[in-house]
């Protein structure tokens, strides 16, 4: 089986097709959509990354302003305030992590306080973003989808071909990426699951998967305890882990290079279950 890498700072993450990386999500907001928001609560945030590495996860995703439909802008002030006490912490403890903004200024900070992965929501739509990313060889760049923004993607979002459309986008925001200097070597796609999507456009991008996995460029798949996974099985947000591990299981097989989950020991087990039994 052909193995691949991701560039996170110092760090080298290997995957390959079936065997996707697990990003854990660790957030450092007051209002996250899934209820875990551990806004400027550093030692239970770190105590949580942790732990989540000890689980298996290949790296933690930190996020410090809430992205979920309806959520309201923070300056980068704030954002900073809630985000760097718990990055020089992970930096300390040599934890590989991602960091969740579309402010060029917070990116900046991040990569000073050891981030290896930025992960755009909106695929550098901050001017100085690609400028600030660029010059950072190790540092690897998640372009993303998303129609609209956070306080008004959900209220009526339209497509006339969502996965073209997607494609489209995705594809767009890899040529500005790679005019700033960012090798194709550091990027991956994200199609933006629950941004600015009905649960039809939703099912229809998962459903395609492959095709964004075909442009060769590292796929990221969120959709953990989101609303799709609520759809389907009329959970609530807190019980939604078997539904997201399966979806998790779905996309590893459509080739998906890292899923990124709330429920990071369920998903590691079910992979290797998976991988064991040869469904991946």
């Amino acid at each position: 089986m052909a193995e691949y890498v991701i560039r996170c700072g110092k760090h080298r993450l290997n995957w390959a097709p079936g065997r996707p990386l697990v990003m854990g999500i660790v957030n450092v907001t007051p209002d996250s959509f899934s209820g875990d928001g551990l806004a400027k609560h550093a030692d239970a945030a770190f105590a949580q990354a942790v732990a989540m590495m000890a689980a298996g996860a290949d790296l933690v995703d930190v996020g410090a302003e809430s992205t979920r439909p309806g959520a309201a802008l923070v300056s980068a002030d704030e954002e900073l305030d809630r985000l760097l006490p718990l990055l020089e912490r992970l930096q300390a403890a040599d934890v590989p992590v991602s960091v969740d903004t579309y402010k060029a200024a917070v990116m900046a900070e991040a990569i000073r306080c050891g981030a290896g992965l930025i992960n755009d929501i909106s695929a550098l739509g901050d001017p100085a973003a690609a400028e600030t990313v660029g010059p950072h060889a190790d540092v690897a760049l998640c372009l993303m989808h998303m129609q609209g923004r956070p306080a008004d993607m959900q209220k009526s979002p339209v497509y006339a071909d969502v996965v073209t459309e997607v494609q489209v986008f995705l594809a767009d925001a890899v040529e500005r990426a790679e005019a700033a200097g960012i090798d194709r070597t550091r990027i991956v796609l994200d199609p933006g699951f629950g941004f600015g999507k009905t649960f039809i456009h939703n099912q229809t991008l998962f459903r395609a998967l492959p095709c964004f996995v075909a442009t060769g460029l590292p796929v990221l798949v969120g959709v953990s305890r989101k609303s799709m996974i609520g759809e389907i099985t009329g959970r609530a947000v807190d019980a939604r882990t078997a539904g997201s591990v399966a979806a998790a299981m779905l996309a590893a097989q459509s080739g998906a290079a890292i899923v990124r989950v709330h429920d990071v020991a369920q998903t590691v087990d079910a992979l290797k279950i998976c991988q064991a039994l040869g469904s991946l």
